[in-house]
């Protein structure tokens, strides 16, 4: 089950500053690494089950930093899609606890018959005693 938020862009906080890293003058001119806060807590793009569920799973904010391209916008897009991501999981529903299962009487049969044939295939292989 894939969930698809809309996030207004005011409810998204974007700061700016230069990559680390080599890159000479434009790694220390450029402001090309991107950091996005979003504050989960205080969002309208929610109902109020779903941003408990986030919030408790996420924490109240949620802070991306993304500085992988020499060019903002492709860090933006990025972020971004990393912001998704990590809303997608945590919003999925927990699956249901396992329930623990035993192995059939002909499973376990089956097991043991494999163990003796292979146990009579290896003991085939030893040189004979001479114990006579």
């Amino acid at each position: 089950m894939v969930v698809r938020f809309e996030i207004p862009a005011s409810e998204l906080e974007w700061r700016f500053g230069p990559s680390g890293g080599p890159g000479g003058q434009h790694a220390n001119k450029s402001s090309t690494r991107a950091e996005l806060t979003f504050n989960l807590a205080g969002s309208a793009a929610f109902d109020d089950a779903m941003r408990e569920r986030l919030v408790q799973k996420l924490g109240d904010e949620v802070r991306i930093r993304e500085d992988g391209s020499r060019s903002q916008a492709t860090n933006r897009k990025r972020a971004v899609r990393r912001l998704n991501a990590i809303l997608e999981e945590a919003a999925r529903p927990e699956a249901p606890p396992r329930r623990p299962t035993r192995p059939s009487k002909a499973a376990k049969q089956r097991r043991l018959d494999a163990k003796r044939a292979k146990s009579q295939a290896k003991a085939s292989r030893k040189t004979p005693s001479n114990d006579d």
